[in-house]
């Protein structure tokens, strides 16, 4: 199979374009024909050595953990899929090494949910990491109906799913966004708020009473200011802030769950989610992808097409 490796750690520079040999299909696994996979920031983080204290990572290494595809060969016990079935997946394993920026990936069904039938394959390919990103943080804060949820980044990848599931599950949010994205957070059915100085006045303005819950998709100080609007400062949810747990909140470091997964999938096909697409590029072109998502301009998903 075509695969992007590289046998170092560095920049997108280390990436290329090569021939590896096809997975291998554990018992309980699936064997994916890949359609799209999706970038996200942690891929080049990964291959910039920059987790080489968390987690364990082997070379040659494919990078990606996002993946959307047609089942090919099935594993002994794994009989929750049949070959052709369409899938995606966050194919997050103990160790890193065999990725989806490939032609082929061999994925266990515990990272797994159906491909959405209203989602392109390229939209299914971006929702996995920030979608389940998003749908655990919320759950991790207890946000039901009726909750007043403050989103920081509302505009970006994460945040602008978690504004949209929050708002699916019946909760009011405001979302934090630069002004040029206000009209797009009032698309997805967000109260926009300017970041930066003066913003717990901000949002005070628009809630006298405060907030339920709180999400931090940004750092730099989100948790402090959130806890200043909480009516309970526990039910504030980072996934940058490290001493979050400290200040009395929960950090979140998104899990594989087929179940979460599908349910996120259940709300795309019910026209409750969407996930937007920036650039598409086909896989030999995974260094340019690194650079766009390293740039932190992209407004959507960065896909490679398989």
């Amino acid at each position: 199979m075509k695969a992007i490796t590289t046998n170092s750690y560095g920049g997108p520079e280390v990436l290329t374009y090569s021939e590896q040999p096809d997975p291998k299909v554990a018992p309980d696994s699936v064997l994916i024909r890949v359609k799209a996979a999706g970038v996200n920031p942690v891929d080049w983080k990964i291959v910039a050595g920059h987790l080489d204290g968390l987690m364990y990572v082997h070379f040659p290494l494919v990078p990606g953990w996002d993946v959307a595809g047609v089942v090919e060969e099935v594993g002994v016990d794994a009989t929750e899929y049949a070959v052709g079935d369409e899938v995606m997946g966050y194919v997050r394993k103990d160790e890193v090494q065999h990725g989806t920026f490939a032609e082929l990936v061999a994925a266990p069904v515990r990272t797994l949910a159906r491909k959405p039938a209203a989602f392109s394959w390229q939209q299914a390919a971006g929702l996995p990491l920030a979608g389940l990103t998003a749908y655990q943080s919320l759950k991790r804060a207890r946000v039901r109906e009726d909750d007043l949820v403050l989103v920081h980044a509302a505009a970006g990848g994460v945040g602008s799913l978690a504004v949209q599931i929050a708002v699916a599950e019946g909760a009011r949010v405001i979302g934090t966004a630069s002004e040029r994205n206000h009209e797009f957070l009032r698309s997805l059915g967000a109260e926009p708020v300017t970041y930066g100085d003066g913003l717990a006045e901000r949002v005070r303005a628009l809630a006298p009473q405060g907030v339920d819950a709180a999400m931090d998709f940004v750092g730099g100080g989100a948790v402090e200011v959130s806890q200043e609007l909480l009516k309970d400062r526990g039910r504030v949810v980072s996934i940058t802030d490290g001493e979050v747990r400290a200040k009395g909140g929960h950090m979140v470091w998104v899990r594989p769950d087929a179940a979460d997964l599908s349910a996120l999938g259940i709300l795309a096909d019910a026209g409750k989610l969407a996930v937007p697409i920036d650039t598409v590029l086909p896989l030999r072109d995974a260094a340019e992808a690194f650079r766009l998502s390293m740039a932190g301009r992209a407004r959507g998903k960065i896909i490679l097409e398989v």
